[in-house]
């Protein structure tokens, strides 16, 4: 478990939203800075972990933090609106108030990952926590501790992709690193890969010599995912997810976010498919 670096781990510390992005008709991406430098400056997460974002007289959400710890001074949130909360922050303008407090969780193993070919697998909003970890080992001062990089990424539409300035400008770009895009169903004006993302991740047919596979998305992409990633030859222990499950308090206590003996805020998000193998019929 990575401890929270704020005094109090269940105060949240009131920050400013600086610029907003529209990534698809209902996921934006908020930057946000905190009031207090040095709450800035002590807040140090790692890629994969979560915090809980408050709207004031509204209350607070569970969101991952989307932006990598190499990019200093800024924090990123990408956020899909689906309910009151979600809802309650897509209606904020740049300069609005929020709180922070975080951050949770335990993060992707990336120093397990060094000296590896990594796999990403995303559909949908689920590209958000995979993003922290792909900019930090794309970042000029961490780049040379990994292989190969290879990215899949889908959504129903065009329109519902997310962060396309980076799956269709910036990614591609970095060396070594190939990105698969793909649309649920054909559209005009789309010129790229269509069909589900399980389907190409099968038709893309990466080996899992020396890879480690990191998939987040929607609960039905991510079980053929793993379904397919087994056939490919990937083991329990090459394949890591993140859980979306809602979480309250973030530190254990109010266990609304327990799996039989885990609890997500503490054991996770952050899972190995060996581990998920392991919990209760439940999950």
């Amino acid at each position: 478990m990575t401890k929270c670096h704020c005094r109090n781990p269940l105060k949240p510390y009131p920050a400013t939203i600086v610029k907003i992005i529209d990534e698809t008709p209902d996921v934006k991406t908020f930057q946000m800075v905190f009031d207090d430098p040095a709450v800035m400056e002590s807040f140090r997460q790692k890629p994969g972990q979560v915090a809980q974002l408050s709207v004031f007289g509204v209350g607070e959400a569970t969101i991952s933090i989307t932006s990598s710890p190499t990019r200093k001074g800024i924090l990123e949130f990408s956020v899909k609106k689906v309910g009151m909360l979600t809802s309650a922050l897509h209606r904020l303008e740049p300069g609005s108030k929020v709180g922070i407090r975080g951050p949770y969780g335990n993060h992707f193993p990336y120093e397990v990952m060094k000296g590896k070919d990594l796999l990403f697998i995303g559909g949908g909003i689920g590209l958000a926590p995979l993003r922290a970890l792909i900019d930090f080992v794309l970042a000029e001062e961490n780049r040379g501790d990994y292989g190969k990089i290879d990215i899949i990424y889908g959504a129903r539409s065009m329109d519902d992709l997310c962060f396309k300035y980076d799956i269709l400008d910036r990614w591609p770009q970095m060396p070594g690193t190939t990105v698969y895009t793909t649309i649920d169903r054909a559209e005009p004006g789309w010129e790229g890969h269509v069909g589900f993302v399980p389907a190409y991740l099968e038709e893309i047919n990466p080996s899992p010599e020396n890879k480690y596979a990191i998939t987040c998305g929607p609960p039905i992409m991510i079980k053929f995912v793993l379904q397919a990633l087994e056939k490919m030859g990937f083991s329990d222990d090459q394949v890591i997810t993140t859980l979306e499950l809602k979480m309250k308090c973030g530190i254990g206590k109010c266990g609304r976010c327990n799996i039989g003996s885990k609890y997500v805020c503490l054991d996770g998000p952050v899972f190995y498919l060996s581990q998920l193998k392991q919990l209760p019929p439940e999950f």
